[in-house]
């Protein structure tokens, strides 16, 4: 098992930019793939984006494919979360969790989560 703590959330206007990072602890954390994952008030929670365990695979939502970039620092237990030409509608918490080794677009697949960080796009 892992723990995760995100940050860098806040309050930009459209068109801006916010890196998140996803801190981890525990000694097997280059094990595990993690993935950012968001829920926005009254909907369900949404894949975003995630990385394999040694940053060789990574996945995007539709929605974000082209605008972030996800990567991973494993001497510093950190993924990144890189969002470029922020829209209103990317407006929700979002969460990083982890699983082993392999990226998934499930939410059910990740056992491991933090507790999320408030990203508010403004128009």
């Amino acid at each position: 098992q892992v723990q995760l703590v995100e940050s860098g959330g806040g309050l930009v206007q459209a068109g801006g930019s916010l890196r998140l990072s996803c801190a981890a602890s525990g000694r097997t954390f280059n094990n595990y793939a993690v993935g950012w994952l968001r829920q926005a008030p009254g909907k369900e929670r949404e894949f975003v984006a995630a990385i394999s365990w040694l940053g060789r695979t990574t996945d995007y939502a539709d929605s974000v494919r082209g605008r972030f970039t996800i990567s991973r620092d494993n001497g510093k237990k950190t993924v990144y979360l890189q969002m470029n030409s922020l829209k209103p509608e990317d407006t929700a918490v979002y969460h990083c969790a982890a699983r082993e080794f392999y990226v998934s677009d499930h939410a059910g697949d990740y056992a491991s989560w933090g507790q999320g960080t408030q990203v508010t796009v403004s128009s």
